[in-house]
């Protein structure tokens, strides 16, 4: 199973914030089935210090997902939470603004810059929008999801991808978190797109303008 792109932005960020002296550790975490065990070794490949898998084998919506890394922060107890901004399956875009109602901790969205300030316990986060450039300042703790403009994670080198492997991961239960789960959406239809028409060759430049103007009607 590979890992969400936005995710993996925010790990990256976490490493660097880490590497930087403004962190003493970063945790990885997946929730589902067995196979995010190795989304959670390519994390720690890449660097994060440990791992945390939340088992779960049946469908999980982004509230439920929010509920359960809540609860994990009462575990845990981090500074920061940095999340992908969106599920790339489903693209929710909602558990990092659920995780942050829950906790009721500040939040910067789509983030495009990350800088913390130790002592005064702020992040500076830009965020793209349709105007340009929004700043915001959070006091931490906070949640941040990331952004396809944050950075551009690295790449595991071979001996941390071996040494991962043998490394360990902690397991949760959603019992073990006292999270009941339950579908909070219902699926009521999907339905393709319908089927484009096949192409047709034109023998001449003016054929093909005559079929734009008067079949296409596009110019």
């Amino acid at each position: 199973m590979s890992m969400n792109p936005f995710c993996e932005i925010a790990l990256e960020e976490a490493l660097r914030i880490k590497e930087s002296g403004l962190a003493s550790e970063v945790v990885a975490v997946s929730m589902g089935p067995a196979q995010c065990i190795d989304t959670l070794r390519t994390g720690l490949a890449m660097g994060a210090d440990r791992a945390i898998h939340v088992d779960y084998s049946a469908t999980l919506y982004p509230l439920s997902v929010a509920k359960l890394l809540k609860a994990l922060v009462d575990v845990e107890k981090p500074g920061l939470l940095i999340l992908g901004k969106q599920a790339i399956d489903d693209d929710c875009n909602q558990t990092g603004q659920m995780v942050a109602g829950l906790l009721n901790w500040p939040q910067g969205t789509f983030a495009s810059k990350v800088v913390l300030d130790k002592e005064k316990k702020v992040a500076t986060v830009d965020r793209e929008v349709d105007g340009g450039l929004e700043t915001l300042s959070l006091d931490l703790p906070a949640v941040i999801t990331t952004d396809l403009r944050l950075n551009q994670p690295r790449y595991a080198k071979l001996p941390n991808i071996m040494k991962a492997k043998s490394k360990k991961i902690e397991k949760f239960t959603v019992q073990d978190l006292k999270v009941e789960i339950k579908s909070d959406l219902e699926i009521v239809q999907v339905t393709e797109p319908p089927k484009r028409k096949a192409g047709i060759n034109v023998s001449s430049v003016d054929e093909l303008i005559d079929k734009l103007k008067n079949e296409a009607h596009v110019i």
